[in-house]
């Protein structure tokens, strides 16, 4: 198989608008929650979210253009366009037709369904929507804008697997790549679901967490008092090739995207297995996927997304993995600064992790105050600061209501 390569990164966060100020936050541990400005959060039992912040989309997207997209393939759209001028890609010496995108959204444009449906609902019944509300709202949209903007005729599709969508995205990308249909995929995804919608839903099912008081502090994973997650919003893209066509370029490779799997929990809707056999099935995989063995792996990036369940049952995966090497692995949460970005954060952390490599660091989990007694107290859960460290491999976990569990390997190229 073709061994596939980073050559470009792109990033629109709640804790920093591109690479250097997302690496920025991530070093020095900034929270992104802030009290929600999109809308009157007053009634709702969660008041904040991590949103974007100082967001001008007229540094990489058009104006005129956007008002025909909803949020979420603006902030693809900005982070690929970041990512693309960090790759040096020259469209015009590109075989088009060989070069795709591969996108990953959840939910996709809830704002735009929202927005419509409840003007409908304010209105006198007559069925008039806005022309442009179904190719704002589909999930696979902003892959076909991003196809359409870089003339790229190669695969050209949305992943849609709740939180695991973006992961399987960079999976899939990598797949076409190795087996040589495509040469060069644009891989990430994005989300915009701090909406009436988005809140209420979630709120609805218990999911958020409710610490108003205290929401800089409020995403929490492994601490005992956790109480749910924190909806971010934002997106990250990959610029994945073919390391021959990578090389006979000149491309400065970044790192390589050496392995990735999917499995299921086949057990229920939302709430994970609680021995984390999905979880733990495929992290396995991917890493025998990337030719290396767990003791190879220096840091997880893991799910982690402060919620009672969901915490333990990923760290006993880890365990059951990685036996005794998952004491000599750093495993940290960005989710407790970043928030929980649905769809969009297997590509945001997948991205986390390849900066960890490039630049010898260990993101920390933030926030962190009493550990949880279900949870072994001598892993390296990177709590409260970052860490140096030489990083020579990275694991990346992604799981999704349904059942759906995604996870990819990036190691530093050799």
């Amino acid at each position: 198989m073709r061994r596939v390569v980073i050559t470009g990164i792109g990033a629109v966060t709640p804790i920093g608008n591109d690479i250097p100020s997302f690496m920025e936050g991530l070093q020095k541990g900034i929270s992104g929650a802030n009290l929600i400005t999109k809308f009157d959060a007053s009634e709702f039992k969660t008041k904040f979210a991590c949103e974007l912040k100082d967001f001008d989309l007229s540094l990489r997207v058009d104006p005129r253009a956007a008002r025909r997209m909803d949020d979420f393939t603006v902030y693809g759209m900005y982070a690929a366009a970041e990512a693309m001028e960090n790759s040096g890609l020259d469209v015009s010496t590109l075989d088009l037709d060989r070069a795709g995108v591969i996108w990953g959204a959840g939910i996709g444009g809830l704002k735009t369904l929202e927005t419509e449906v409840m003007s409908f609902a304010r209105g006198n019944g007559t069925p008039r929507f806005n022309p442009f509300m179904i190719p704002k709202m589909i999930s696979d949209i902003a892959a076909g804008y991003l196809s359409i903007k870089y003339g790229f005729r190669g695969v050209n599709y949305s992943t849609v697997s709740a939180c695991a969508s973006s992961t399987h995205a960079l999976m899939n990308a990598m797949d076409t790549i190795r087996s040589g249909r495509n040469d060069v995929v644009i891989a990430g995804g994005s989300e915009a679901c701090v909406t009436y919608t988005g809140m209420g839903g979630f709120n609805g099912m218990k999911a958020l967490s409710t610490r108003n008081d205290d929401y800089k502090r409020a995403s929490r994973p492994f601490d005992v008092t956790r109480d749910g997650f924190v909806l971010g919003e934002g997106g990250a893209v990959m610029i994945l090739e073919d390391y021959e066509h990578a090389k006979k370029r000149g491309a400065n490779i970044i790192a390589e995207l050496a392995g990735a799997a999917a499995t299921a929990d086949a057990h229920h809707i939302t709430a994970p297995h609680p021995e984390g056999l999905g979880a733990a099935n495929v992290m396995s995989s991917a890493i025998k996927d990337a030719g290396l063995n767990p003791e190879d792996i220096d840091y997880v990036n893991v799910h982690g997304t402060s919620t009672p369940l969901g915490d333990i049952a990923e760290v006993l995966a880890i365990q059951k993995v990685f036996g005794a090497a998952a004491y000599d692995v750093n495993i940290s949460s960005t989710k407790s600064m970043t928030g929980h970005l649905l769809g969009a954060a297997g590509a945001v952390e997948a991205v986390a992790g390849t900066l960890a490599i490039q630049h010898g660091f260990i993101p920390p989990t933030i926030n962190h105050e009493f550990m949880d007694p279900e949870i072994d107290p001598k892993l390296n859960l990177t709590l409260n600061q970052p860490q140096e460290r030489k990083v020579d491999a990275i694991l990346s976990n992604t799981f999704g209501f349904g059942g759906h569990n995604a996870s990819v390997v990036i190691k530093r190229f050799k």
